[in-house]
């Protein structure tokens, strides 16, 4: 657990909740009835506003119809997300970990339609960017040594989320493990790290779920009675942690004449003309 000092980190002395420490051991936290149910309707209300209201974007290059189901920079679009990505409730479980000057990298709305007719296989195993520590093959983790946490990913949950629906699947202790999920098992559901097997994320409006960036995790398929997953998904870094609630073609530091000047592939990522990655979309 951390704090800042005086603009420095150091090992934090006060004690954290429960779901900042299950959270740093585990890599992932829920915490139930995080927003009331007045709350829940409001941001959902405003929500569905601005996929009625703005056109999808296709930063991430899905196939066709993909980028229907997300609209991105949320904050921007609606007092309501603005507020609730500031929730005390949701600041107290991730600031030990990231530091009391942690701040919003991404924020996505997710409103997947129901798959009732013809189920969805979920995603693939992934991390969100990193693994930020890499370690070799056959190295663990020191288990005297707490894991650094640079990210947080949370979901905000707008609508009940059952087995049936596809919930996100999280294998604890995988963020220990220094490597992203085997390539030849992305879509196994018995893919386990140390002994653990995936759990569930099963919520109610209103819960929040938190997982550290580099733990394994994917939306699970879907079953039938499907009836689809509605959340806003925030994702806090430290700060030194670049933002990416916009892309870099959009938001930059950089004059016309230095971008113009950048030819090559790698000439455009040094001065941080990157193309849409992990957080982007």
């Amino acid at each position: 657990m951390l704090e800042r000092i005086k603009g420095y980190l150091r090992i934090r002395e006060d004690a954290a909740s429960d779901a900042s420490v299950q959270l740093e051991r585990d890599g992932f936290a829920v915490v139930r009835g995080v927003l009331s149910q007045a709350e829940v309707a409001e941001l959902a209300a405003d929500i569905d506003r601005v996929f009625d209201e703005d056109v999808a974007d296709d930063r991430a290059q899905r196939p066709i119809g993909g980028n229907d189901m997300f609209r991105y920079e949320m904050l921007n679009r609606s007092a309501a997300c603005q507020r609730a990505v500031a929730h005390p409730d949701i600041l107290s479980v991730i600031e030990p970990l990231l530091g009391e000057d942690c701040h919003v990298i991404a924020n996505t709305a997710w409103r997947n339609p129901p798959h009732s007719e013809k189920e969805h296989n979920g995603q693939h195993w992934h991390i969100d960017a990193g693994p930020h520590v890499p370690l070799p093959e056959g190295v663990t983790w020191p288990a005297d040594i707490p894991h650094p946490v640079f990210a947080v990913g949370t979901h905000i949950y707008l609508k009940r989320c059952r087995i049936e629906d596809g919930p996100t699947g999280v294998i604890p202790g995988s963020h220990l493990s220094g490597v992203f999920p085997p390539p030849d098992r992305l879509l196994d559901d018995d893919l386990t790290y140390e002994g653990q097997g995936v759990v569930p994320l099963l919520t109610e409006p209103g819960d929040v779920g938190f997982f550290v960036s580099d733990l394994w995790h994917r939306r699970m398929p879907t079953q039938p009675g499907d009836q689809g997953r509605f959340f806003l998904q925030v994702h806090y870094g430290r700060r030194d942690i670049a933002q990416r609630i916009r892309t870099t073609a959009q938001v930059n530091q950089l004059s016309d004449e230095a971008i113009a000047r950048a030819k090559s592939s790698r000439e455009q990522t040094v001065i941080g003309m990157h193309r849409p990655f992990f957080y982007d979309g």
